[in-house]
């Protein structure tokens, strides 16, 4: 039975530069049963309603400006799947959830830099679920749910966001992993609720959490956490970390 896992993807030059990220997901990769197929809420497909990628053969997106050349040329061609595409649908509307499939949705750089990392290969077929970011945790709670069962047909869930974000406040120059003090105190508050099993403080973090606005102004970058514990109980920490001052790196497995 496969984990759900969130995933801090950091950067796009990730997938060039993957740092302690990358010998992080391939020892995931390594522990993991191969799955038959992956599904991946990413913070970079925001969307007012649920939507499921049923392209057959999505393109690789690159979905941002200012790096280097190279950077654009990096292609992970993995095939999509419409019929577990349609399966996902089936389950949402299921839970009672509204959901339809988008059969022109390409792999954004939330999807594609990490899966670059833990299946080089790209030869796993993948769909993205998008993110209806104004709804909030909760309904990511729900979608997480409703996809649970996957996990014993061999899919692999994954939430690629960030546990902390903001870039506005990042220290370009930084090159260790030392955290600012507020970075620090909001990740270390969600791992300790995340320990606790605390839901309620989870989804109220907003509120609750310390510096919560601070490190999430938006909220796009954290919700596919909720999404990955809506789909797995037993939580666990794969990897920690820091980059930028800010910018936190972790990597969090439910089961």
């Amino acid at each position: 039975m496969q984990p759900s896992l969130f995933i801090s993807h950091g950067s796009p030059m990730l997938a060039l530069q993957p740092g302690a990220s990358g010998p992080a997901l391939a020892r995931i990769a390594a522990k993991l049963q191969r799955p038959d197929a992956i599904v991946v809420v990413s913070a970079h497909w925001e969307s007012e309603t649920l939507r499921v990628m049923s392209n057959p053969q999505p393109q690789t997106w690159h979905d941002f400006g200012g790096f280097p050349a190279e950077l654009y040329q990096v292609q992970y061609p993995a095939p999509g799947s419409p019929q577990l595409a349609e399966d996902i649908v089936q389950r949402l509307h299921a839970a009672g959830l509204a959901a339809a499939t988008d059969d022109r949705r390409p792999f954004d750089h939330g999807s594609w830099v990490p899966l670059s990392l833990l299946y080089p290969n790209a030869d796993i077929p993948v769909v993205q679920v998008s993110l209806p970011s104004r709804q909030g945790p909760g309904l990511q709670v729900r979608v997480g749910e409703a996809l649970v069962a996957l996990r014993k047909q061999n899919v692999l869930l994954i939430g690629s966001g960030s546990i902390t974000h903001n870039l506005g406040e990042l220290d370009w120059r930084s090159t260790g992993d030392e955290a600012a003090p507020w970075a620090l105190e909001f990740r270390d508050w969600m791992v300790e609720r995340l320990q606790e099993d605390d839901l309620t403080a989870l989804i109220d973090y907003r509120r609750q959490a310390p510096h919560a606005q601070r490190n999430h102004p938006s909220e796009e970058h954290l919700l596919p956490l909720f999404f990955a514990r809506g789909a797995g109980d037993t939580f666990a920490i794969e990897h920690q970390g820091f980059t930028l001052g800010a910018l936190g790196m972790d990597i969090y497995r439910f089961d």
